[in-house]
């Protein structure tokens, strides 16, 4: 493992356990050329996926799946919102085991957008409306009104 800070190629695992839900190893590590410590995560990947990203091009882009996008959405939806990081690590996990269990080598983006959108909504209702104003592209305030008015009623159903 390549140390972040100097570049060495040589790096010693000092700490290894399983993280809280048990999908991944976290290991603490020293650099043996500058002596800084750093932690990874290993985790399993069934197969390499492809995701399709849809564009403005004739020709869609096709980039490889990175978990840590999914991650980055997800933390910034759930910014200031008393999520436990916990809870955010298992949908995170939860959305990466459906992608893997497609059985497809390429993915959409729209999918793996709509299986955020879904674990937000039901983890918490202001982060899936945050995720939402991005992902839809709200262009005003009404769209926001009008997505918040679906969530309220298809609550008020629910009771």
């Amino acid at each position: 493992m390549r140390c972040p800070f100097c570049a060495c190629d040589t790096t010693q695992v000092k700490d290894s356990r399983p993280t809280e839900d048990n999908t991944s190893i976290r290991r603490r590590r020293q650099c043996e050329g500058c002596g800084a410590r750093f932690t990874t995560f290993e985790r399993v990947q069934l197969r390499e996926i492809t995701v399709i990203k849809s564009g403005g091009g004739s020709e869609p882009r096709r980039e490889p799946f990175d978990r840590a996008k999914i991650e980055q959405s997800v933390a910034l939806a759930c910014r200031k919102r008393g999520v436990a990081q916990e809870r955010l690590d298992q949908l995170v996990s939860g959305i990466q085991r459906q992608i893997e269990t497609l059985g497809e080598s390429e993915v959409p983006s729209q999918v793996i957008g709509e299986m955020v959108m879904e674990g937000l909504r039901q983890l918490d209702a202001v982060a899936y409306i945050r995720f939402a104003s991005v992902y839809r592209d709200f262009g005003e305030a009404k769209d926001f009104e009008a997505f918040a008015g679906q969530i309220r009623d298809a609550a008020e159903t629910k009771r």
